[in-house]
């Protein structure tokens, strides 16, 4: 191996997935939801306005409106922003990630981000992380017009870091983009919320 990608959130933070899902249930939403109103079908790329957002093409202001209209047809409060102060207060760095980059880089792999993000967001998320110092490339969905799973996104990541896929390990909480990874080459690892044995997977592979 020459390189390891991770995602961002439910990697370096708490799954933004669980925090959802546990305030659908508290809401009385039947399971996944909350989920499918919020984020739409995750594992593919639609016009869902989550999805839109993450590609660059729209606001976060215009998501939450469509949003919560979404969750008006079900009766449910949908307006992200509360999602948001309950992700912020619910989560802090996994600092075992943090060391493993950085043992990554002393060893001299090759390291970088592949995260579905959001432009609003971009400024707050690269501050909770020494960025420039851990990785060597951060490829943003919102920055590039593309979001997991399209391959596109990977080989977008795999070129920056002139690395082929087979020889590049990525690790992300959503199964659907680690199912992605593996049919476009890379090792793909299922990061669960008992993390620490996705940091020990990579180790193993790295001896």
């Amino acid at each position: 191996m020459d390189a390891v990608l991770f995602d961002y959130g439910g990697v370096f933070t708490e799954s933004p997935f669980t925090v959802v899902e546990e305030i659908g249930l508290s809401m009385g939403a039947t399971p996944g939801l909350l989920m499918e109103i919020v984020f739409g079908p995750y594992g593919d790329n639609t016009d869902h306005p989550w999805h839109q957002l993450e590609r660059g093409e729209i606001t976060l202001p215009a998501a939450r409106e469509a949003i919560i209209l979404l969750g008006n047809e079900q009766g449910l409060d949908t307006d992200v922003y509360k999602f948001f102060t309950a992700m912020g207060g619910s989560s802090g760095i996994r600092e075992g990630f943090v060391q493993l980059v950085r043992d990554l880089k002393a060893a001299g792999y090759k390291t970088g981000i592949i995260t579905n993000n959001v432009l609003e967001f971009r400024e707050h998320w690269r501050q909770t992380l020494p960025i420039d110092e851990l990785f060597d490339s951060v490829v943003d969905s919102s920055e590039v017009g593309l979001r997991k799973p399209d391959p596109a996104i990977f080989h977008h990541a795999l070129a920056e870091l002139q690395v082929p896929p087979k020889r590049a390990i990525f690790l992300d909480d959503f199964e659907g983009n680690v199912v992605a990874a593996r049919a476009t080459g890379l090792h793909g690892i299922l990061v669960r919320s008992e993390f620490q044995a996705a940091i020990n997977e990579v180790r193993e592979l790295i001896k």
